[in-house]
């Protein structure tokens, strides 16, 4: 079924620690060719994340405020003082995002895709339940599990959904995927059961969207009228 963070994570990790230098830092962004690193304390917690946006931030801050020096012009309120504390940045303590955006292990890749677009980052942390730092898991490393063919979908659907989970009921339903689209078609015993196909079917990875064409099995042969309760019936006079 749905694969985990753990599954694709990549567990040698290029970190940083507080007090490295703002050089230091850039030196093992380039050496690496990573665009980013976490920075962890000396209990290897993660504490923060530094991004090519941070240093850049931080090198325009400097850039504006040796212009303002030069030309002496008037502070510029609140804005300009968070400027002049990334200019003054020098270590990876002070130039890091805080607080930073972990995952852990055992959660869905789909759960911590949708974590990485609400927060707009390339990379996420992996740490274990008490905060350390255990891998990274990237964009590209999420997006390779949506990279899946359609006949890899269809064969998962079928044998994880149809067969595991749903067992004979499922007999008789058909499964077809095209682009990620899965369609989903035949009788099923029970009316409960379709909404639980349809579930189990979008946690299996690579799934963008069902097409649902499922109906509840009708019993074969004739159907009597409902019988009320026995006992004898009212009296006619």
């Amino acid at each position: 079924m749905a694969r985990i963070v753990g599954e694709v994570m990549t567990r040698e990790v290029v970190e940083a620690r507080r007090e490295m230098s703002f050089k230091d830092v850039v030196r093992l962004l380039d050496r690496y060719r990573i665009s980013g690193l976490p920075v962890v304390d000396d209990d290897d917690k993660v504490v923060g994340v530094i991004s090519e946006t941070d240093l850049i931030r931080r090198q325009a801050a400097r850039s504006t405020g040796l212009l303002t020096r030069r030309l002496r012009l008037p502070p510029l309120g609140r804005s300009a003082r968070r400027a002049a504390a990334a200019a003054r940045a020098g270590t990876a303590g002070e130039l890091m995002s805080t607080p930073a955006v972990t995952v852990h292990p055992e959660q869905r890749i789909a759960d911590a895709a949708r974590v990485m677009e609400r927060h707009g980052v390339e990379r996420l942390p992996v740490v274990d339940e008490e905060d350390r730092l255990i891998g990274i898991a990237t964009r590209r490393d999420l997006l390779r599990v949506f990279l899946r063919t359609d006949d890899e979908i269809r064969r998962e659907v079928h044998d994880e959904v149809l067969t595991r989970a749903l067992g004979p009921s499922a007999h008789g339903v058909t499964v077809s995927a095209r682009d990620g689209v899965v369609t989903l078609e035949g009788h099923l015993e029970h009316l409960d059961d379709i909404p639980l196909a349809i579930r189990l079917t979008y946690r299996v990875d690579g799934v963008v969207g069902v097409v649902n064409r499922l109906t509840v099995r009708v019993p074969s042969g004739p159907v009597g009228p409902a019988k009320g309760p026995s006992g004898p019936g009212p009296e006619h006079r």
